[in-house]
């Protein structure tokens, strides 16, 4: 299995997984939010599909940018309409670790990469694996602590 195959394979993965986590939500602001970075990952996949056929990738024109502040005004309107369970929470944590795992495993794959815009795409997704990390840990303050929680300023 290629480096284009096996990161396709994780992206493919990690949207199942936010499926799952969005199916699993009872707070529709939740909801909202797995389905959107279950979309990124659809966009993730392409990328890496397209960069295995060797078809051409505008860099200028990749838009894999997560609307943070979109994500966080919704939970913060629904901050009163959330209740806590342990399971998800443990799922929501679980979710931080597989988004930490592709951030390192495309910055390092990006380090082996010749082609310096092949090298460009892995850190720029790797970044978004990065952000889509620092969402969850949001969201895991979210749910442990709604009444006091704000978004953290870099959102």
């Amino acid at each position: 299995m290629n480096v284009y195959e096996y990161a396709m394979k994780v992206e493919k993965e990690g949207e199942a997984y936010y499926r799952e986590m969005s199916a699993k939500a009872s707070n529709p602001g939740l909801k909202r939010v797995f389905t959107m970075l279950a979309e990124e990952e659809v966009k993730h996949y392409n990328i890496f599909k397209n960069m295995m056929k060797k078809e051409n990738i505008d860099l200028d024109k990749l838009d894999i940018i997560t609307d943070t502040k979109t994500i966080f005004q919704t939970l913060l309107e629904e901050k009163d309409n959330v209740s806590l369970d342990s399971e998800h929470l443990e799922y929501y944590k679980d979710a931080i670790a597989r988004e930490d795992n592709s951030f390192e495993f495309y910055k390092e794959k990006a380090c082996e990469l010749e082609d310096e815009k092949e090298k460009k795409v892995f850190l720029q997704i790797a970044q978004e694996e990065k952000k889509h990390k620092r969402i969850l840990e949001e969201i895991v303050i979210f749910l442990e602590e709604p009444a006091d929680w704000v978004a953290s300023a870099e959102f």
